[in-house]
């Protein structure tokens, strides 16, 4: 038996991280690198993920910034190259990153559906498949894909009233094949020592987050919050380590009760 902190460290993995440096992508990231995992953190912004892996360097962490566009089969297929070249092994895949465009039903052009679903779902899929690969060689892994609240339940439009955003129709559709996808990699890859699991998120607080949104929020939601940096971290390394060797194919939402009510 091992001792119980253990079963979280990551020392001597290495991990991915698509959208590294998102709002989400930033505090898994950094719980990944803080339980010994060498993080590659990787976006289309590749100044952006270096900036931020050479902060988490001079914690004493392990990190790395690399670009990747998942609307780009090739850019897919070359990340896991480099980092195959350099660490001979890939442990921990993070499937973090998305494409946010358009409105909802009335204004959602067919140019910006098509243009998330690339990543969203085209790139996804891609993502799933080729970063498997050694995985499947080293016979374990782990693979966590982020989805959203609205992946399991219509959306709340009232919480969107008296601020400039609203929820696109193309976000609940990709996000909704998340969970599936995520059940179906689960399936697939368990013989090959894989476990596939899925993160579904309510709203995530940040300095930008409109005052009224917030509070409409707030309200909406059993714990009466929205979620920080460390209602991430907890359950991202909980997915990505040890501590749940015997979790696959299931779907936590990590919502202050959202789903609940």
């Amino acid at each position: 038996m091992k001792n119980a902190l253990d079963l979280f460290r990551l020392n001597n993995k290495v991990a991915l991280v698509t959208g590294g440096t998102g709002i989400v992508g930033r505090p898994i990231s950094q719980a990944l690198a803080e339980a010994g995992a060498t993080v590659v953190i990787a976006s289309r912004n590749k100044e952006k993920c270096a900036t931020f892996a050479a902060e988490l360097r001079k914690q004493g962490l392990k990190a790395e910034g690399e670009r990747l566009d998942l609307s780009s089969e090739e850019d897919i297929r070359s990340l896991s190259g480099r980092i195959l070249s350099r660490h001979q092994r890939l442990d921990i895949v993070f499937n973090n990153a998305v494409a946010r465009a358009g409105g909802d039903l009335r204004h959602m052009t067919v140019a910006e559906w098509e243009n998330a679903m690339r990543v969203n779902s085209t790139g996804l899929f891609l993502a799933c498949q080729v970063f498997s690969k050694p995985m499947q060689a080293q016979r374990a892994g782990s693979i966590i894909n982020i989805s959203s609240i609205y992946g399991m339940v219509g959306p709340d439009f009232s919480i969107y009233e008296g601020t400039p955003i609203t929820n696109p129709v193309n976000y609940a559709f990709a996000k909704g094949g998340v969970i599936g996808l995520t059940r179906y990699l689960a399936s697939f890859l368990a013989p090959d020592g894989i476990r596939v699991n899925c993160l579904s998120l309510g709203g995530v607080r940040t300095k930008d987050t409109p005052e009224a949104f917030e509070q409409n929020y707030c309200r909406r939601t059993l714990l009466g919050r929205m979620a920080g940096d460390d209602d991430i971290k907890g359950p991202a390394l909980f997915l990505a380590s040890d501590a749940s060797s015997y979790v696959t194919g299931q779907n936590i939402p990590i919502d202050g009760g959202w789903t609940a009510i």
